[in-house]
C-alpha cells in the first residue's frame, strides 16, 4: 500500500484525490490546502510542514507558480512525486527542481496525462507502424469557451493564458507521437474579454523529421473542436466526439480522435477510409496515470519526468513570450 498526499484541493486536485481514494494499491494521508472549506473526508493540513505521517509519495495540483517551490519543499522531505502540468512556471524554476531530484535520487513523474489515453498510444504506434508512411503535416484545432467564473477573483485572469494550462497539453502530445519540435512560432488573436490575458492565437510548428503542422486555439469560442470535447476525458467540459487532430503522410491519412485511416494514391482518385477499430481505455488517464506513478515510485521508468516536460514547457514558454510581445490589436504583422 502506497500512501499518497495530495496538495491542491482545486479541480484536478479533487480529481486526483478521488482516484487515490478509489485505488486498492494507495492509502490517502491526507489533502494539503489553506482553504479548510474544501468539503474532503479525509485529514486536512494547511502546509506541507503539517504533515507528520509516512509519505510514499506526493501528488502536486497547486496552481502553476506554486509547481516548483512545492516540489522542491516535498524534495526536502524525500518524497517521489507526480506533479501537475505545466511542471513549472518557469524554466528556470523547472531546471532547479530537476537538478535537486537528480541530486536527491528523487523519482517524479508530469501530469501530462493524456500520455495514458488509449487512442494516444493507438495514434503513436500506427505513426510509427507507417500507416500513412512519412508524416507531411499536422493540424490541431482547441476552442472552447471557459465560463466567466472560471477567472473570477483569482490568479487565471491574469496570467490564466490558454498556452499553460491547454495548449501546454497538445504540445506534449505532438511530441509523443509525432516527434521532437525544432521551430515555433505563433500569432496572438484579439482579446474579447476586455483584459490583457492571451485568449486566442495560430502557431505554426516544424519537427526535426522535417513534418510541419499548424495550431489553432481559443478560450473564447464555443465550438465541438477539442482534445477534451473529442475524447470525452474531462467530466467538466462537454463531450461532442469530433476530431480535432488531423495528421497527413505520404501514403495516407488519420484524424483524431476517430481514428479514421485514409488510403489513396493521388487527386484522380478519392482517397477512401479503411477499417480501423480505435482503442478504448481500460481505466481513465488519470487513473492509469496513477498505476504508473506507484510502479514509479518502486523504480519503473517514467513515462514522462520532470527532465523530459521540461522540453514541452521550454516550447510553451517560449509561445507565451512571444504572444506576450503582441498586443491584441497590433499592427506589426499586419500585410501592407
Amino acid at each position: 500500500m502506497k500512501r499518497i498526499l495530495v496538495v491542491g484541493g482545486g479541480l484536478i486536485g479533487i480529481r486526483h484525490m478521488q482516484a487515490v481514494q478509489a485505488h486498492a494499491g494507495c492509502r490517502m494521508v491526507g489533502l494539503v490546502d489553506p482553504d479548510m472549506t474544501i468539503q474532503a473526508d479525509v485529514p486536512r493540513f494547511v502546509t506541507m510542514a503539517d504533515v507528520t505521517d509516512p509519505v510514499d509519495g506526493v501528488i502536486i495540483a497547486t496552481p502553476t507558480p506554486l509547481h516548483a517551490p512545492h516540489g522542491l519543499e516535498a524534495a526536502g522531505r524525500g518524497w517521489h512525486m507526480l506533479i501537475e502540468k505545466p511542471v513549472a512556471a518557469s524554466l528556470e524554476g523547472a531546471k532547479e527542481l530537476e537538478s535537486v531530484l537528480r541530486r536527491k535520487n528523487i523519482r517524479s513523474l508530469v501530469g501530462h496525462h493524456r500520455r495514458y489515453h488509449a487512442l494516444v498510444q493507438q495514434l503513436k504506434s500506427s505513426l510509427a507502424d507507417g500507416v500513412i508512411g512519412d508524416v507531411v503535416n499536422v493540424s490541431v484545432l482547441w476552442c472552447m469557451r471557459k465560463p466567466d467564473a472560471y477567472f473570477e477573483e483569482n490568479w487565471r485572469s491574469v496570467s490564466g493564458s490558454p498556452i499553460m494550462i491547454n495548449l501546454v497539453h497538445d504540445i506534449d502530445i505532438l511530441r509523443f507521437v509525432i516527434g521532437e519540435i525544432s521551430e515555433i512560432t505563433a500569432l496572438r488573436g484579439q482579446s474579447r474579454r476586455g483584459g490583457a490575458r492571451i485568449e486566442s492565437g495560430a502557431i505554426a510548428l516544424t519537427f526535426e523529421n522535417g513534418a510541419v503542422g499548424s495550431v489553432t486555439f481559443s478560450d473564447i469560442t464555443p465550438s465541438p473542436w477539442g482534445f477534451e470535447a473529442g475524447t470525452g476525458e474531462n467530466p467538466n467540459i462537454g463531450t461532442t466526439h469530433q476530431d480535432m487532430m488531423w495528421i497527413t503522410g505520404t501514403k495516407g491519412a488519420i484524424s483524431f480522435p476517430s481514428m479514421t485511416l485514409w488510403k489513396g494514391t493521388d487527386w484522380g482518385r478519392a482517397a477512401e477510409p479503411v477499417a480501423l477499430s480505435p482503442a478504448l481505455n481500460e481505466k481513465t488517464p488519470l487513473e492509469a496515470q496513477l498505476d504508473h506513478f506507484l510502479n514509479v515510485i518502486d523504480g519503473a521508468k517514467p513515462l514522462i519526468d520532470v527532465a523530459d516536460a521540461i522540453v514541452t514547457l521550454g516550447l510553451a514558454e517560449a509561445l507565451e513570450t512571444q504572444l506576450a510581445s503582441q498586443t491584441s490589436n497590433s499592427n506589426e504583422t499586419k500585410c501592407p
